[in-house]
């Protein structure tokens, strides 16, 4: 999922190329570029990324551009027992809450189906890792995290910078108590977008897709898709 951070992304590709092609883990990256004029909603477009990543895959890496991961040993094989969670609260610089999902988390798409996805209401920063968490646990899935990684919170480099790059952290008005709900209607089923373009490209010699997506919004549905 991405919007407008081109120096984090022109770090990612490259760097990922390497760590997982020298891993043997067949891969394919897409950068999913939102490109209306709503506020960034990464559940959606990881939604959208499932959908356009074609049936020659058979698992997806929910991965965070600001997320680099350091440690040779951590796995990023087929999660055929249950989601994965490489950026596990134990490692995570940031994030250490025992029910956090996210960062970088492997599922295979039997598993992301049978969740639904993600949930479409959440627009702005924050809370559909946490929703999701919440799904896996509905369709009787057991999160798995690394194991034997010595490093601790220095596993992986995180790129964000608080400072240069404000996140949209505004609750209004419903979505302030919407925020803790469980979607039980929305996810893969009921995504509304349009691919504008569909681009592959090189980044410093390591390919990738970038995907320029307008998602749509119900403003009756979950009208803090927009400030206005």
């Amino acid at each position: 999922p991405f919007r407008e951070r081109f120096e984090e992304l022109l770090a990612f590709v490259p760097y990922m190329h390497r760590f997982l092609s020298k891993k043997r883990i067949r891969h394919h990256i897409f950068i999913l570029n939102q490109v209306d004029h709503f506020r960034f909603n990464r559940a959606s477009l990881i939604n959208v990324g499932f959908l356009e990543s074609g049936n020659d895959t058979d698992y997806i890496a929910m991965h965070d551009v600001d997320l680099l991961p350091l440690n040779e040993h951590l796995d990023y094989s087929f999660p055929e027992a249950g989601p994965f969670h490489v950026a596990s609260p134990e490692l995570h610089p940031l994030y250490h809450y025992k029910t956090y999902v996210g960062g970088i988390l492997l599922l295979t798409k039997q598993h992301y189906e049978l969740c639904n996805g993600m949930s479409n209401r959440f627009w702005g920063w924050g809370r559909e890792d946490d929703e999701f968490y919440r799904r896996i646990k509905g369709a009787g899935l057991q999160v798995r995290r690394p194991s034997g990684i010595t490093t601790g919170y220095e596993t992986f480099q995180h790129l964000h910078d608080p400072a240069w790059r404000k996140r949209d952290q505004k609750r209004i008005a419903a979505q302030k108590q919407e925020q803790f709900k469980v979607d039980r209607e929305g996810g893969l089923n009921n995504v509304r977008y349009r691919i504008e373009s569909r681009t592959d490209l090189r980044v410093a010699g390591a390919p990738c897709t970038v995907l320029n997506i307008l998602l749509d919004c119900d403003t009756n549905e979950t009208p803090w898709c927009t400030f206005g």
